[in-house]
């Protein structure tokens, strides 16, 4: 087999990705209509200044994928964050997911997310030196905070 690596064009980085998506909906189909939905949700000061946000989507399986949460320093440690997750997990349940997950490193928010009931399941040592990045779940369930 004779071939060329290069570094990809935009169109080809967008290609790999439908190639890699089409192949994973021939092994397992969707379970959901779109095959990522946004769940975001963001906290603004009466200034209209951002304090805080999660970005997140329910990705082809009905999975709660979280990307980025962020509170402004003076704002943390005051419920903010966890009522920003709570928001976002509560639409993610509605939408039919079941299961979250994260990713967080060790200098960022891993006993936040433990405190809003996530758990480490895997962790890369190293990344970068000197540090852990942790991979965290969570099963989003009925009850008093996801009611049916």
């Amino acid at each position: 087999m004779d071939y060329e690596i290069a570094v990809p064009t935009a169109e080809q980085e967008e290609e790999l990705d439908d190639k890699l998506m089409a192949y994973n909906l021939s092994c397992v189909a969707p379970t959901q209509e779109e095959p990522f939905v946004p769940i975001c949700r963001c906290a603004t000061a009466q200034d209209g200044s951002l304090i805080g946000g999660v970005l997140a989507y329910s990705a082809l399986w009905h999975v709660l994928q979280v990307r980025t949460v962020w509170v402004r320093q003076e704002c943390r440690k005051k419920g903010l964050g966890s009522a920003l997750l709570c928001q976002v997990e509560r639409e993610a349940y509605r939408l039919g997911c079941r299961m979250a997950q994260l990713d967080t490193y060790d200098f960022q928010a891993r006993e936040f997310y433990e405190k809003c009931g996530y758990t480490v399941f895997g962790t890369l040592p190293d990344a970068p030196e000197g540090h852990i990045h942790y991979y965290l779940s969570k099963r989003l369930v009925k009850d008093d905070k996801f009611p049916a």
